[in-house]
């Protein structure tokens, strides 16, 4: 069955179970673990949830958005259909605005003209910057068995011009045996609908970079601070862990990447996502849930 599905649900009872409520910036209170790890042999299974639909199309485009056209700009995701960003989007006038949500007053950040349309100087913009896939497909390539392979999307010049600094902000990458592994760290995970794309995400990048260095897929290890659940989606979670408890999972699904491409920055990334399937992807259906801004 889904090793994804079981990890992942057992933290949300860990959550649940132990975790603290606690005020936050957003004004909605989050149930909080401080830590939380694990480890997923991508060898075995692709890792996408099955006891709720993911959006997988959004996620790997969403990756593809940041490693490979390396972009700040909202618009590009808008343009493939995708909207998870437009609650942190630049208005044309510069100002980034932010509305009343749970019982806190909204406020406007002024970044400038030259911003507007995107999220600020973050994640794809960092990576961009410092051409952080560039190098790290070429230590793969060249010096395997290089100590210093990281990609840090946390950048302190850079934080005050950022609307929401990376939460998935560094991947430290290792070859071991023709393996490819990764090491994520997570400065804040919204355990509810950012951990199941963030998961998929990551394992897809693994499995992409694979395919383009001839290395074969390795496990991803997951390092989270303040694992946490908002209060306005417990219902979302514990209808999930209810399918889980009543229905069961289905078998992982298989990824499927077109064999041809050899270069990362081929694969394609229009709305179609034409070089990359999941195949048997079975689930109980979506869930709902609300995001906190």
């Amino acid at each position: 069955m889904s090793t994804w599905d079981k990890e992942y649900l057992n933290l949300c009872k860990e959550i649940l179970e132990s975790g603290t409520e606690v005020e936050n910036r957003t004004g909605i209170n989050t149930i909080k673990i401080p830590y939380k790890s694990f480890s997923l042999d991508l060898s075995k299974e692709f890792p996408i949830l099955t006891t709720k639909k993911v959006g997988y199309k959004w996620a790997i485009l969403e990756m593809l958005w940041i490693y490979q056209v390396q972009s700040n700009d909202v618009n590009w995701l808008n343009e493939r259909g995708i909207t998870i960003w437009d609650e942190w989007k630049i208005d044309d006038d510069g100002i980034y605005r932010v509305p009343d949500q749970g019982g806190k007053k909204g406020y406007e950040k002024y970044f400038g003209e030259e911003y507007a349309g995107t999220i600020g100087t973050a994640y794809g913009y960092i990576t961009k910057k410092y051409q952080m896939t560039q190098k790290l497909i070429d230590k793969l390539k060249n010096n395997p068995t290089d100590r210093r392979m990281v990609m840090s999307l946390w950048q302190d010049e850079y934080l005050d011009t950022a609307v929401l600094p990376s939460c998935v902000w560094n991947s430290m990458w290792d070859v071991t045996d023709g393996k490819l592994n990764a090491v994520v760290t997570q400065r804040s995970c919204d355990v509810a609908l950012g951990l199941p794309f963030n998961v998929t995400q990551y394992a897809t990048l693994l499995y992409m970079l694979a395919q383009v260095t001839d290395l074969k897929p390795g496990t991803l290890y997951w390092s989270t601070k303040d694992a946490h659940l908002y209060i306005n989606q417990l219902e979302g979670i514990k209808e999930q862990l209810r399918r889980y408890e009543e229905l069961g999972d289905f078998e992982a699904p298989e990824l499927w990447l077109n064999p041809e491409i050899k270069d990362f920055f081929l694969f394609d990334n229009s709305k179609e996502l034409k070089d990359v399937k999941i195949k048997n992807y079975h689930n109980h259906g979506p869930i709902k849930m609300d995001v906190a801004i």
